[in-house]
Formats: structure tokens, sequence, C-alpha cells
């Protein structure tokens, strides 16, 4: 099996998820262990279609660029490493993760996914947001690109042709939290009618 022919197969796949499962992967995940769980799947479903197209005893290996630092950037980390051990994928053993940090600087996207690729990784997950993730799809064509959550629509950014179809290279998991801010607002209103003044906490970092 090929990289053209699998990654037709895994495109198909997520456009056969029910759309209430859509909606689920779609939301904002607060707990460590749940941001793992998703991400994996999807690293799990590329890992192993690359497993069969190989040689026998090589070992997988994963590029995971992050646009922040590794402390910042730790319970992401940490959460997909904990995912894949419980699945019986132990890094350093039955696989193998490049971890590159941009810590915040933009200038780095290129430079970083470039040592990626000569290390010839399998597969990349982008923990950071619409910037990462299209510095990533300009880097390769043919290697799956798994995103982690961040960033707003990928669809109307232009980062895969539709839910449903994703297209391309692109796959994962996105939060769709502006499109929610209305609801969730209108919602506290029901709540606490007599709410007049709301503050919002927003972590730039994401977007990066």
């Amino acid at each position: 099996m090929n990289g053209k022919i699998w990654m037709q197969w895994l495109n198909s796949y997520c456009g056969h998820l029910k759309s209430k499962t859509c909606s689920e992967l779609r939301r904002r995940i607060e707990n460590p262990k749940r941001l793992g769980l998703p991400v994996i799947g999807f690293v799990l479903v590329v890992a192993a279609a690359v497993a069969q197209a190989q040689q026998p005893k090589k070992v997988p290996r994963l590029g995971y660029i992050s646009a922040t630092d590794p402390v910042t950037d730790a319970t992401r980390s940490e959460a997909i490493r904990l995912a894949l051990r419980e699945r019986g994928h132990i890094e350093g053993q039955t696989i193998a993760i490049e971890y590159r940090y941009a810590e915040g600087k933009r200038d780095r996207y290129s430079e970083l996914l470039a040592e990626l690729l000569r290390l010839k990784v399998d597969v990349i997950v982008v923990a950071g947001g619409d910037p990462l993730i299209r510095a990533a799809m300009n880097a390769t064509k043919s290697i799956p690109i798994v995103m982690t959550g961040g960033g707003a629509d990928p669809v109307e950014v232009g980062l895969i042709e539709s839910l449903a179809r994703p297209g391309g290279n692109v796959t994962g998991i996105t939060n769709l939290a502006t499109e929610l801010g209305g609801k969730r607002l209108e919602l506290l209103k029901e709540a606490v009618p007599k709410l007049a003044r709301v503050a919002v906490l927003f972590d730039s970092v994401c977007a990066t």
C-alpha cells in the first residue's frame, strides 16, 4: 500500500464519521488526557498504514512541531505520549518521536519543518494554530499532517476542503470556538439573568 492510496483511505475514513462524532471532535478539550485521545486516534490510523508499507522492524517516526516551547507545550505533548503508551506504542521502543519547538517565533517554522523532512518522518503532528499548519502544508504535500485542535474553522481558512472529506494530506481535530462564542454567552445569560458585564480571557499562544 503506497502513501497515496492509504492517504485516500484515511480521508475516506474521516468522511464516514457521523456528524455527531465530528461535532464532538470539534469541541475544545480541556482535560489533558482527553486532548491526547482524539489526536492519537488520527496518529495511530496513519502510523498503522505506514507500518504496513514499511520493512519489518522499522520503527515509525513521528514528527512533533509546536509553536511554543517545551514547558508551555508539556501538557499537550505528555497527553499524546500517555495515549500512545496506553495503546502499546512506547517512545524509543515501538515509535520514535522527533520534537521541534518554535518558541513563539514564526520565522522558525520553515527551518524546523525542513529538519523533520530531512529525518524522513512518517507523520507530522502540529501543535499550533493556522499559521503553523499552513507552514507544514507548504513544506510537504505527501506526509500526513495531523492538527491537534488549535485554530479557527479549517474549511473557512482553506486548510481542508470539507469536514466530511478533508482532501489533501491534512486531517485531525479543530476547535470551532469562535462560532460557539455567541451561543455560550446566550446560555450564560439564561443561567444568570442579571448578568450585565462579561470579561473574556484569550490565550494568544493558541493562535500562533
